[in-house]
């Protein structure tokens, strides 16, 4: 397959930054097939209906373990209506290589009012351990369903930490562990926060080292994105 052609600012952007968001991938006529088969789950799960919570318990669960306990519940096929050649060919513009998706694809769904938006507490982590001199072990598409505003869950990123030193990521990691100023430690550490909000149809590639974390939906709508790893060839 033929990569997608990226001008050098991009491409140096996805290498530096460690992601890149790709506008309007997905057809608004897809996703929207895709929302109304996700909200029919929720209702007949009866968790969400006419644009109410009923989750009960769920709303008791941090982010992380809802979005976990949603995406094991909504049994709705993301995966084929997801995984489209336009991607594929984007990873492969940005690495050479071909990408892989033998893990399929998952739905990333957080209720709407989950509290007040902040930063303590997340579930900072990377799905694969690597280090900066490494090749990219992998990419990771983040797809959103639905529009997500700032502050409703979308997943967030670390810009630049796939490129610390080992000592300075383990440092950074325990330092989002603890209740401190986090805008002093994202300064020194020269990193910054991706909220990956926008519209219907984007998607964003994000190399697999990088640190992300579920985020708190304070907004009044459900949070629908969904996730595709990608494993790379040699």
């Amino acid at each position: 397959m033929a990569g997608k052609a990226f001008n050098p600012s991009e491409l140096d952007s996805f290498h530096r930054q460690g992601y890149l968001r790709l506008n309007g991938v997905h057809s608004k006529a897809r996703m929207e097939a895709l929302k109304e088969k996700i909200l029919r789950e929720l209702s007949r799960l009866r968790i969400w209906d006419g644009g109410k919570s009923i989750g009960g318990s769920l709303q008791s669960m941090t982010p992380f373990q809802q979005i976990a306990k949603l995406s094991s519940m909504v049994k709705v096929d993301v995966h084929d209506v997801l995984n489209i050649p336009e991607i594929h060919s984007a990873i492969v513009g940005l690495t050479d290589r071909t990408p892989l998706a033998e893990q399929g694809s998952q739905p990333l769904l957080s209720l709407a009012h989950q509290g007040r938006w902040s930063l303590n507490s997340l579930n900072w982590h990377v799905d694969i351990a690597s280090t900066p001199t490494d090749r990219i072990p992998g990419v990771q598409a983040f797809h959103l369903i639905d529009d997500v505003v700032p502050h409703g869950g979308a997943t967030l990123a670390l810009a630049r930490s796939h490129r610390m030193t080992a000592g300075a990521f383990g440092r950074l990691r325990g330092s989002l562990k603890k209740p401190a100023d986090i805008q002093e430690v994202l300064l020194a550490s020269d990193t910054e926060i991706i909220e990956m909000s926008g519209q219907v149809g984007d998607v964003f590639l994000m190399d697999m080292r990088v640190l992300h974390t579920p985020s708190i939906n304070s907004s009044k709508n459900i949070r629908m994105m969904a996730t595709t790893r990608f494993g790379l060839r040699s």
